[in-house]
């Protein structure tokens, strides 16, 4: 596989699984550096065993993954940890923490044993929870909040880590409509604002269309298509990948693909007559 100065994170054939279950493929992504990558693709196909794979999680059954170069398996969980975060799905809180506990974990991998907690980062922070809209509750327990509350503040704690490279299993999880766009938006921002790589893992493909520079379908733990979002989100690679019958048209507000399931079609009802009042 050919790789580029400017691809820090990438696989070359990865195979990965549990045990003896092989559930990605020989698949080959390189994630562009400074840009918004979105896995897409139906349930169990392999989405969140990549995402782990990338995070240093789940070790390969064949081929590597490289982080600068280098097999990330090979290198220090701490070196990993201080330009690569991660949110995983349904992350776990210990009983009884405190939100700004919690956030504050994710300075963890920029102190020592000994170290004392500098103004960075409290400011890290204390900028995370400002961000994530969670600074109200930092004295509030985690286990006390909403699913979406959660979420945020799960968030919240990946971007207190600081790193160039961020890595989401389904960020948007729990969160009603209105705070799934303010979350992507603020992904969005901070891409932008600070140059951050982006890897999501979203159910919501039109969702994914609209806040990608650059797509991965996977099919039965392989890659059925790459790109940017016009280049994927195709009528054909949609029937191919998700089994849906659908028709691709314009996003009338952001202008990227936006998929209509077909479906089976509710034929129109007549509005039900009133019954005649005669005026009194």
């Amino acid at each position: 596989m050919t790789t580029t100065s400017t691809t820090r994170l990438l696989t070359d054939r990865v195979s990965l699984g549990y045990g003896d279950r092989t559930v990605v493929r020989e698949v080959s992504v390189a994630i562009p550096d400074g840009k918004v990558t979105v896995v897409v693709g139906p349930n169990a196909c392999g989405k969140s065993t990549l995402l782990k794979g990338l995070a240093r999680l789940v070790r390969p059954h064949g081929g590597s993954v490289l982080l600068d170069g280098e097999e990330i398996h090979r290198r220090p969980t701490k070196e990993v940890a201080q330009v690569l975060g991660l949110l995983p799905q349904n992350p776990i809180a210990p009983d009884g923490v405190a939100v700004a506990d919690l956030v504050g974990r994710g300075r963890h991998p920029h102190q020592g044993v000994f170290t004392r907690w500098s103004p960075e980062d409290r400011a890290a922070v204390q900028e995370a929870m400002v961000l994530t809209d969670t600074y109200a509750l930092a004295d509030r327990a985690v286990d006390e909040l909403s699913g979406g509350q959660r979420q945020r503040v799960w968030i919240a704690m990946a971007l207190a880590q600081g790193t160039d490279l961020l890595l989401l299993d389904e960020p948007t999880t729990y969160l009603d409509v209105a705070h799934q766009v303010e979350m992507l938006d603020l992904l969005a921002e901070l891409n932008a604002r600070r140059g951050t790589t982006i890897v999501m893992v979203l159910h919501d493909l039109n969702l994914s269309a609209r806040y990608a520079d650059h797509l991965v379908a996977l099919h039965e733990g392989t890659v059925a298509a790459e790109g940017t979002p016009r280049e994927v989100v195709t009528e054909e690679v949609v029937r191919t990948v998700f089994g849906l019958d659908n028709r691709v048209i314009e996003d009338p507000v952001s202008h990227t693909p936006l998929v209509v399931p077909v479906g089976r079609h509710r034929p129109h009802r007549a509005p039900t007559p009133q019954p005649h009042q005669e005026n009194r």
